[in-house]
């Protein structure tokens, strides 16, 4: 009985005894969101408490140095720029045009076909020439054969008239025929040479029909038109054109000005001259005097100065007007004018044994740049490398600005 009391308690269920409850999945979804929270309002914080705050600094910008003449002129006038080497091309003949190879604006080289002609009367003469040649060497093959008959004629009646078999007046018969036919063999040579030059001059007439650049340059005017009837001497009623096209020489570019009778004792050859296109009126090219034209106008009472350019540019074309300063001095304190860029004294610094300044980017970010300063220009200071015109650089830079850090532009009280 005891033992069956004891197997009736094991039976038992305790009701008091606590059971784990069941592991849910949500668990680690929620403690994934946790974190995400957590670094999402650490990322905010940062944002509204920990960035860089932008630091209000005076700006400026980089202006270039405008470079001036180094010394004062003494005269000026205008005039315009020209070419020394320009051609208008024409065709040596008259002949109608068949093809035209240029147009305007067209760099071309010398040598270089610009346009051709049509050919046909120049190719007949040529098959002429050479037809008259042949037959000129036919003839000479035929008189050649009956040159050497002769000579072996003649040879044969010498003996005979040794061994007295033939007459003399035979002899003397085939001696003047031989000598016939040698004066003929001459002429028929020349014959050959005089074709041979006809046909020689028949070429050239065939080239002639080619046009072709006399010099390297550049074409400005296109005159003829496929079809059209072309002559080197004018033919009157506007039908005939006496040219192809006008090429000029670019590397030949000068200026051409009147200078009154009254100042023309100022002006000198070698004087240097700065010229100012009227397209451009911001750029100083320099020049120099080339020659002082002996002969006055009587008409507008000037004399003609030739002035050389010193630059060659793509922008300087012939008949462009321009406005030349003779200068009283050679400009040789020209490269000792500050160049570069100015900037303000104040935008200048030395940071680690450095000078330095501080550039605004887009991003109002700066950045630290090392530069060379030079010579101080009132309260600016000529910057001649490391910054370029345009920029904007920080005045007065304080000391927590470091490269990198964010700016504001200061308001104005």
């Amino acid at each position: 009985m005891n033992a069956s009391a004891e197997l009736l308690k094991e039976l038992r269920i305790d009701r008091k005894a606590t059971t784990p409850p069941p592991s849910s999945p949500r668990r680690g979804l929620w403690i994934a969101l946790a974190i995400i929270v957590l670094l999402l309002l650490g990322g905010i914080g940062w944002f509204v408490f920990g960035r860089q705050r932008a630091i209000e600094v005076s700006t400026a910008p980089v202006v270039a140095i405008q470079q001036g003449s180094a010394s004062s002129s003494v005269l000026d006038a205008s005039g315009y720029v020209v070419a020394r080497r320009m051609a208008t091309v024409s065709a040596k003949i008259t002949g109608k045009v068949r093809e035209v190879m240029i147009e305007e604006g067209m760099r071309v080289e010398e040598g270089q076909v610009m346009a051709t002609l049509d050919p046909i009367d120049a190719n007949a003469q040529r098959s002429l020439s050479a037809s008259q040649l042949e037959a000129a060497r036919s003839q000479l093959s035929g008189l050649q054969a009956q040159v050497a008959q002769a000579n072996a004629e003649a040879g044969r009646l010498q003996t005979l008239v040794g061994q007295q078999l033939v007459s003399r007046s035979q002899y003397d018969l085939a001696t003047s025929q031989r000598d016939s036919l040698r004066a003929q063999l001459r002429t028929a040579e020349r014959n050959i040479k005089v074709a041979n030059d006809a046909l020689a001059i028949a070429d050239l007439g065939v080239d002639n029909n080619t046009v072709r650049a006399p010099f390297s340059g550049v074409v400005t005017a296109k005159a003829a038109q496929p079809g059209e009837i072309v002559s080197p001497l004018s033919a009157g009623g506007g039908f005939t054109r006496t040219g192809i096209g006008t090429i000029v020489d670019m590397e030949s570019l000068e200026i051409e000005v009147d200078v009154g009778e009254s100042f023309i004792g100022r002006v000198q050859p070698k004087m240097p001259v700065e010229a100012t296109l009227n397209a451009y009126p911001d750029w100083k090219i320099p020049a120099e005097v080339i020659a002082i034209v002996p002969t006055a106008d009587r008409g507008k009472a000037t004399v003609k100065v030739r002035v050389a350019l010193k630059v060659k540019d793509p922008r300087i074309v012939p008949e462009m007007g321009v406005r030349v300063s003779f200068l009283e001095a050679a400009p040789a304190a020209a490269a000792a004018a500050p160049k570069g860029a100015r900037v303000p004294a104040a935008a200048i610094i030395e940071r680690e044994g450095k000078t330095v300044a501080f550039v605004v980017k887009d991003d109002q970010h700066v950045e630290l740049r090392e530069v060379t300063a030079g010579t101080a220009l009132n309260t600016d200071r000529q910057i001649s490398r490391g910054l370029s015109a345009g920029e904007v650089v920080v005045v007065d830079p304080p000391a927590e600005l470091r490269d990198g850090s964010k700016v504001v532009e200061k308001q104005q009280q």
